[in-house]
């Protein structure tokens, strides 16, 4: 793929205007549309940036294992507590804006970064969105708090009811059967992956709250491990991606480490890299994206 068809395809995975890919490159609009358009060709530092950026929104099947446990050791030594981010009104405020705006439009919500802030912050109702996003916004905004209320409970843990709990206030007012199991079988659209058979629910999501509360020495990998199974067993009929990311939240937090942000712009990467988990058993890809999600995360909050 040449660096014309890398940059098109970085501007439709991640919905970045040219303008905000020539400010990620570090260029001049002028400059990245005449790259886009080949009246002119990058020279190799501008084309390795278009390469890494490239891997970086649309991902890779290749894996570094050393480069995974380097990762993993920064994101280990950057402590983060449930404490830390509800005594601190600003960086609780950040957490709720951006991982509500994410997490929202990774869904496929419409609205901006600026359109959450106003309907959460300042309570607006907006006429340009529908009623349905803006609600999924403050529902979203409603659910994280109340998780982080149950964080600080020296006796958390993730079990059936904070899971359906989690679900109801996701998607109370939205759809009919909010904080319950699905009852029907579903598809995901454009995914490879077959989800559970819905009878098989309970005793699959039972299973699921086990591996968890046993723990592990390698946070990050149980985390990445059982967000794709919990995906992959899809309990609700709608907002198991936003249910699943908060429940990657809950488990780094009882870890102590940052809750990885799942970045909208990296959409693809991470579809991709939860079907190599899903379907071969290859984890390393999507333990090293909750890694760079961690970090990420981590210089939002607090630097």
């Amino acid at each position: 793929m040449n660096y014309s068809d890398q940059l098109r395809s970085i501007l439709k995975a991640s919905g970045w205007s040219q303008e905000e890919l020539a400010r990620q490159l570090g260029v001049s609009f002028a400059t990245l549309n005449s790259w886009v358009n080949t009246r002119s060709e990058p020279r190799k530092k501008a084309a390795d940036a278009i390469r890494i950026l490239y891997f970086e929104v649309i991902g890779s099947e290749d894996s570094d294992i050393h480069v995974l446990n380097e990762k993993k050791q920064e994101a280990l030594a950057l402590k983060t507590t449930v404490r830390k981010i509800i005594t601190n009104e600003e960086v609780l405020n950040k957490l709720t804006l951006h991982l509500t705006y994410h997490t929202n439009t990774i869904e496929g919500s419409t609205m901006t970064l600026a359109d959450t802030e106003e309907v959460l912050f300042h309570h607006k109702t907006l006429s340009n969105r529908t009623q349905i996003e803006q609600a999924e916004a403050r529902n979203h905004q409603a659910a994280l708090l109340w998780l982080l209320d149950q964080l600080q409970d020296k006796d958390f843990s993730v079990n059936e009811e904070l899971i359906k709990g989690l679900h109801l206030r996701l998607m109370n007012g939205i759809i009919s059967d909010a904080g319950e199991y699905r009852r029907h079988g579903v598809r995901i659209m454009g995914a490879r992956v077959t989800v559970a058979n819905y009878l098989k629910i309970p005793n699959l999501i039972n299973e699921l709250i086990a591996g968890i509360s046993q723990g592990s020495k390698d946070s990050i990998n149980l985390l990445s491990v059982t967000h794709a199974q919990f995906e992959k067993i899809h309990p609700f009929s709608d907002g198991n991606g936003r249910v699943g990311r908060l429940l990657m939240l809950a488990q780094a937090l009882q870890a102590d480490i940052p809750p990885p942000l799942v970045l909208k712009e990296r959409r693809q990467a991470y579809y991709k890299y939860l079907e190599l988990a899903q379907i071969k058993d290859d984890f390393i890809p999507l333990e090293l994206f909750m890694t760079e999600s961690m970090i990420s995360a981590y210089k939002l909050l607090f630097e």
